[in-house]
């Protein structure tokens, strides 16, 4: 176990910036992350200074492969497509193998911003989970540089414990 802080408000209104969460860095060595999980992990390089794409998109693409390196920073962010899966975003939720996931009451709505509406599809590469925050018109997520590497994933976010009026489990 070991804890973090919100740096961003990225994933408002699940967690808000200050808040501490408890996250369980062992979970994954028994079982694969599953879209829904909220995790801790280590960006692509770039991504720590905003939208950095490992090839460039095609207009209406959510970014398709994040850059070679690793970021030495933390994010948190909900993982919503895993391996294999087709991806794209329609109004700020994901629409995975042709499913929109319109059930989300954990996100703030998105708004009108570009990445609200990324049309044209892309697969997961094998080993990589595609990220997004909650608060869609104010993350900067996988949309913007790429799915993650499994290997980069530090952990499951699974209770917070600070501010007390907001301890409880994710």
């Amino acid at each position: 176990m070991k804890p973090y802080q919100i740096p961003s408000e990225s994933m408002e209104p699940t967690l808000d910036v200050g808040q501490r969460v408890l996250v369980n860095r062992f979970i994954y060595h028994f079982e694969d992350p599953e879209p829904g999980d909220i995790v801790v992990f280590h960006p692509p390089a770039g991504a720590d200074n905003g939208t950095e794409c490992g090839v460039t998109p095609k207009p209406g693409e959510p970014c398709p492969k994040p850059t070679e390196g690793e970021s030495s920073q933390n994010f948190i962010k909900r993982i919503v497509a895993g391996p294999g899966d087709t991806l794209s975003v329609k109004e700020g939720h994901p629409v995975v193998n042709g499913v929109e996931k319109k059930d989300e009451p954990y996100t703030n709505p998105c708004g009108n911003a570009a990445a609200c509406n990324m049309p044209r599809t892309i697969t997961i590469p094998p080993d990589h989970y595609f990220m997004m925050g909650d608060n869609r018109g104010a993350s900067d997520d996988s949309r913007f540089w790429g799915p993650v590497p499994r290997s980069w994933i530090i952990g499951k976010a699974f209770a917070t414990y600070w501010p007390p009026d907001r301890i409880g489990t994710l």
